[in-house]
């Protein structure tokens, strides 16, 4: 199997002098410049998933693997690429590398818990395969502003400052969904549809914004009844795209929105679980200890 390679891996292996302080509502962003890490790095990186999103802009030369496929990065050649967390990839560097440029990571729960669109339904972070675009030297250096930017606001003590570095990752995204990538790295198979339907339907279903609106989709049954596929058959798709089943993947998104809901609101505990789908408080209760070590109290005391 594919290895999942985690957020905390990334930063332990690669970046332990950038590992970043925690941030608002469990969600992550960072963004470094490429020459303050890359002699660092091991030529060849963990060919793996990752558990979060990661927007580069850079030179060559290097060499980027992604699914089944190779793309080669002459030197000096600016690229901009975004990687999602169901494609597994690598970047190969050569030992005398020159690569310049920027990168950022976030996790999805970095958004916004008012913001109804999630990665996966940015053309950018498609499920099924990343985003690689090759950009001339003025696209290059517009990017190069924004990234900038990004550097700048995340050393700063201006107490707004996630939001406003939402928006500037927003405007990295609009600025490269006007473009037009110059290579599709595979075609779409039908577990990769699928895969995608389940997420644009999975993203649907949230944020969860007023006490009156309730889960609609909670079980995997649901979700393939919805899909018309066998309950089986759709667990062991995503298990084959993503590296998880129906249901932990459903479980890791009802976590994401109930750790929102307790730190960005002041419903009771208790109508949050309602709203989640737990007919019972306890319910709730033991569902979120044993996948985040907490209790729902515990997140909205800190």
């Amino acid at each position: 199997m594919i290895h999942q390679h985690t957020l905390a891996d990334y930063y332990a292996e690669k970046l332990p002098r950038l590992q970043p302080e925690s941030q608002r509502g469990g969600g992550h962003f960072s963004a470094w410049r490429l020459e303050d890490f890359l002699s660092d790095l091991t030529l060849l990186g963990v060919y793996s998933r990752k558990d979060f999103y990661k927007i580069t802009l850079t030179t060559g030369p290097a060499t980027y693997h992604a699914a089944d496929q190779h793309l080669v990065l002459a030197a000096g050649q600016p690229a901009l690429v975004f990687t999602n967390t169901q494609v597994p990839y690598t970047w190969e560097v050569p030992a005398a590398n020159s690569c310049r440029g920027y990168c950022c990571v976030f996790t999805e729960d970095f958004l916004p818990a008012h913001t109804h669109a999630r990665p996966t339904e940015w053309a950018v972070f498609a499920p099924d395969r990343p985003a690689f675009f090759q950009l001339t030297e003025t696209q290059a250096a517009a990017f190069g502003t924004q990234f900038e930017k990004m550097l700048a606001e995340q050393d700063s003590d201006y107490p707004y400052k996630y939001e406003l570095l939402y928006h500037y990752l927003m405007e990295c995204v609009h600025g490269a969904l006007k473009l037009e990538p110059v290579a599709v790295l595979h075609e779409a198979t039908a577990a990769t549809r699928l895969t995608a339907l389940f997420l644009a339907l999975l993203a649907r279903q949230y944020p969860i914004v007023t006490p009156a609106r309730r889960l609609e989709l909670r079980t995997p049954q649901a979700f393939a009844d919805q899909l018309a596929v066998h309950v089986n058959y759709l667990s062991r798709t995503l298990k084959a795209v993503t590296g998880k089943t129906t249901t932990q993947l459903l479980a890791e998104r009802l976590v994401q929105e109930a750790r929102a809901l307790l730190q960005h609101t002041d419903w009771p505990v208790s109508t949050i679980g309602y709203c989640l789908g737990f007919e019972e408080p306890t319910h709730f209760a033991q569902f979120f200890r044993r996948h985040t070590g907490q209790t729902p109290s515990q997140v909205r005391q800190v």
